[in-house]
């Protein structure tokens, strides 16, 4: 299998290269029944900013003043292992359902190979503030991130986004260009505009009533479902209850309602018509499996199956980009960095753009 590689791309062609990974069928066969923790009285409960639950790296907190009221956004900063050829600075940005602790595979892998890696948990998510009251939107994140990268002397780096991570790197990416070495991006979601395409509005009312019936079952097949394929893993199993665990919690409230401020900004906000302005070099990770649209459960029947068809969707964003590289993983949801670690990081250590410095 020849290695990846970026080539350059104009309108009139195609910059995509597509790797077909057909080695990964064999690691999907289904996983035996994983032992899993219902909502029960011994099921694990954290506080709003994920008090009780540690990630494996310690944690640091970027305090800063956004929109007249203090706040604090979790990071993980990870030095490069010793001995490792510093190869520069690599900033996760994780998905809707996930956190900077989610990474853990990937920032090992990154850490040896030498790279410095940051890894925050965006404002409204896991380990950082919930306010009562904030106006999101990805432009505020991305600000956001590059005050927290400018406050630890990075001045330019990698980003690797995935999901709702994936969103929030692209508008960095429109916004920083110069800070932005490279944009990896796996699975990202906002490839296709919901709204236009005939998901109904749903109001942030909505999505809070929503958000307040969260449970682990409901997570779970979620999960079993959208992220792996309908496969399932003892692995996936620690960060369902993550998640659970702050919805059985005495800042369940607070949590939802984030939550549903969240999922206003996803829905609302497409960045797929500024893919073509994108100027940094791109990598696009795609499970061909994935089906991830957010809205689609208030969706019509008949429009739900044709909404987040990444096999499609990955190709066309990989057609709009200018200079972009896709690799597709075969039999892979919306998580191949979990679902296939082994593979994932092989590919991704080989499309990295390594630098030295910071």
């Amino acid at each position: 299998m020849p290695s990846p590689h970026f080539l350059p791309r104009t309108k009139a062609s195609l910059a995509a290269t597509l790797f077909s990974l057909l080695a990964a069928l064999p690691t999907l066969a289904p996983a035996a029944n994983a032992a899993a923790l219902p909502d029960r009285g011994d099921a694990p409960v954290y506080g709003p900013q994920l008090e009780g639950f540690d990630y494996r790296w310690p944690v640091s907190r970027y305090r800063f003043h956004s929109q007249r009221q203090d706040i604090e956004m979790a990071y993980l900063d990870v030095a490069p292992a010793a001995g490792s050829v510093p190869h520069g600075t690599v900033v996760l940005l994780h998905g809707k359902n996930f956190c900077a602790g989610t990474w853990e595979q990937t920032i090992d892998v990154l850490h040896h190979a030498g790279y410095r890696v940051i890894a925050p948990d965006q404002i409204g998510f896991c380990k950082s503030s919930k306010p009562e009251q904030y106006q999101f939107s990805f432009q505020q994140l991305a600000a956001n991130t590059h005050a927290l990268l400018d406050s630890l002397g990075i001045d330019q780096a990698i980003l690797v986004g995935h999901s709702t991570g994936g969103m929030l790197a692209i508008r960095y990416a429109l916004t920083y260009p110069q800070q932005t070495r490279q944009l990896v991006l796996v699975d990202p979601i906002g490839l296709e505009d919901w709204r236009a395409k005939g998901v109904p509005p749903v109001s942030v009312d909505q999505w809070y009533a929503r958000e307040l019936g969260t449970t682990a079952e409901r997570i779970r097949n979620y999960e079993r479902a959208t992220y792996f394929s309908g496969q399932w893993s003892a692995d996936y199993e620690p960060w369902v209850q993550m998640l659970a665990g702050m919805y059985r919690g005495p800042g369940k409230a607070r949590v939802a309602w984030n939550s549903a401020l969240l999922y206003d900004m996803i829905l609302t906000q497409p960045v797929v018509y500024e893919l073509k302005n994108l100027k940094t070099p791109t990598v696009l990770m795609i499970g061909d499996q994935d089906s991830t649209a957010i809205g689609k459960e208030f969706a019509p029947p008949e429009l739900r199956a044709a909404l987040g068809n990444y096999a499609v969707l990955g190709r066309e964003a990989a057609a709009a980009i200018p200079h972009s590289t896709l690799v597709v993983f075969p039999g892979a949801g919306h998580a191949p960095q979990m679902q296939m670690p082994e593979l994932f990081h092989a590919q991704l250590l080989k499309l990295l753009a390594p630098q030295g410095g910071r």
